[in-house]
């Protein structure tokens, strides 16, 4: 799923020259650009995010916890979430979740996605999970015009609010990558950045067995779980992993419930 950093140079375009001093790149930064991209792939980017428990501190002493009564100021909860879909596997995933009674967050593609599963994107959102956006079409942001930028975030929002009436608030940047002009785009937006702490890296294998594991090993309080539900040997997991972590005296929220009551600010990212 991820490409690999290739060490060649490759020729910078006169544009391509005016898009990095807009951003302040410079020659000597590289390395440490490139450096940054590859935490990036792990999930790691060196940005400047808030926890979720600061989120909380951060809101008005006394403030109540919304969202259906969870209080992550006392409980111990982790959020599940999905990227890449809605897809084939998603009706199974639904059903799991709600047997479960857990709610997730997705992070949801538009071209061949939300414009293909329209239904199950309302669904998510009937039944009771956040529904956020993945960008239009996974381009990598970091690497496009502002202008392309506003598109893949505009495109599925719109999309999503025609289907399910809300407009979303979150979203997460494809592979992770993301710097200080995204999130100025983002805060025009009205977007929040969510990034994560446990990855299964289930786009590299069908073990459901392992990808179970991985989470398992990862988990920790106010955790962001990463998981792809188009990839076959994710939703078999997911029944193990909820189990496992009920088990452990995890209560499973959405993003939203993480961070209340306190609430995302659009250009802010979010991370455990």
């Amino acid at each position: 799923m991820f490409p690999s950093i290739k060490k060649t140079r490759t020729p910078v375009s006169a544009t391509d020259k005016m898009r990095e001093r807009r951003r302040g790149f410079r020659p000597a930064v590289l390395v440490s650009a490139a450096v940054g991209m590859a935490l990036a792939l792990t999930g790691c980017a060196q940005v400047d995010t808030t926890s979720p428990s600061s989120a909380r501190k951060e809101a008005a002493q006394g403030a109540p916890a919304s969202f259906g009564g969870v209080d992550c100021r006392t409980a111990k909860c982790i959020a599940l979430t999905f990227d890449a879909g809605p897809s084939e596997n998603s009706p199974r995933l639904l059903d799991i979740l709600k047997e479960k009674k857990v709610h997730a967050t997705f992070f949801l593609l538009g071209k061949r996605h939300i414009e293909k599963y329209p239904r199950l994107v309302k669904r998510m959102s009937d039944e009771g999970h956040e529904v956020a956006s993945h960008t239009w079409d996974h381009k990598i942001l970091t690497d496009i015009s502002d202008d392309q930028v506003r598109d893949e975030l505009r495109r599925p929002n719109d999309a999503i609010k025609r289907i399910t009436g809300r407009k979303p608030t979150l979203m997460r940047p494809p592979q992770g990558r993301t710097d200080a002009n995204i999130h100025e785009i983002c805060k025009e937006l009205g977007l929040a950045e969510v990034l994560w702490s446990v990855t299964a890296k289930d786009y590299a294998t069908t073990d459901s067995a392992l990808i179970t594991k991985r989470v398992l090993d990862q988990a920790d309080r106010d955790g962001i779980i990463l998981l792809h539900d188009l990839y076959s040997g994710t939703v078999p997991a997911v029944p193990g992993i909820i189990d496992a972590l009920k088990k452990r005296g995890y209560t499973f929220v959405t993003v939203p419930q993480l961070l209340a009551p306190g609430r995302a600010e659009p250009g802010k990212v979010y991370r455990p």
